[in-house]
């Protein structure tokens, strides 16, 4: 017996016209996705954030006498012993690049990182001799750009801005506490201080 096909065979025109329906449909689709989740929900969600929170939707900026002098999110490096130091930073060739933020990926078991902690360990235990050392002070954070610090790194280096500043250990403990944020909800997370809002505070009461 001889079976007889009941399907209409499909002319190469018909595979043309529906390839081309295809490309159409899926250009369109991509112009419309890109419109919509590139370009107006990052505008959206903007706009929202300006008017709701403007200070943190504008990077968190730190004005003094009208000129931006840092975030409230990034860590810059100080150096004087008449400040409060951040932790160290391995963003960048010199540190606390916000071009390059990164961590020094180095193991624990690396001799480069094992020397280079032991010697910010003993010229900070020089600083202040029989206090434990904070781990913060002699370790990085995974982004190198952390701006906050433990109570415990500020009041290890209180001794060294007072005798710099030439004014009491008390009022700069007095001046970390008022700088200190709590948990979050009062669970989540550790108190910290900003380096940088701590600095400015410091400066503001040393006039």
């Amino acid at each position: 017996m001889h079976s007889t096909s009941t399907l209409a065979p499909v002319s190469s025109a018909q595979t043309v016209s529906t390839t081309h329906s295809v490309w159409r449909t899926s250009i369109r689709f991509t112009i419309v996705t890109t419109l919509l989740l590139g370009v107006g929900y990052p505008l959206v969600v903007t706009g929202i954030a300006g008017v709701l929170f403007p200070h943190k939707a504008a990077g968190s900026l730190i004005l003094k006498d009208g000129r931006i002098i840092g975030s409230e999110l990034l860590a810059q490096s100080f150096t004087s012993d008449k400040y409060f130091h951040p932790r160290p930073s391995a963003a960048g060739s010199n540190g606390y690049d916000a071009a390059a933020s990164g961590g020094t990926n180095l193991a624990q078991s690396s001799k480069a990182l094992v020397d280079r902690i032991q010697g910010s360990i003993n010229t900070l235990a020089k600083e202040n001799p029989g206090k434990p050392v904070p781990i913060d002070l002699v370790t990085t954070s995974a982004s190198g750009l952390d701006p906050d610090i433990t109570p415990d790194a500020a009041y290890f280096q209180a001794p060294r801005v007072a005798k710099a500043r030439g004014i009491s250990e008390d009022s700069l403990r007095q001046l970390i506490q008022q700088n200190t944020t709590a948990r979050q909800l009062g669970f989540l997370g550790e108190p910290r201080v900003n380096v940088l809002e701590l600095n400015l505070a410091l400066d503001s009461l040393s006039k």
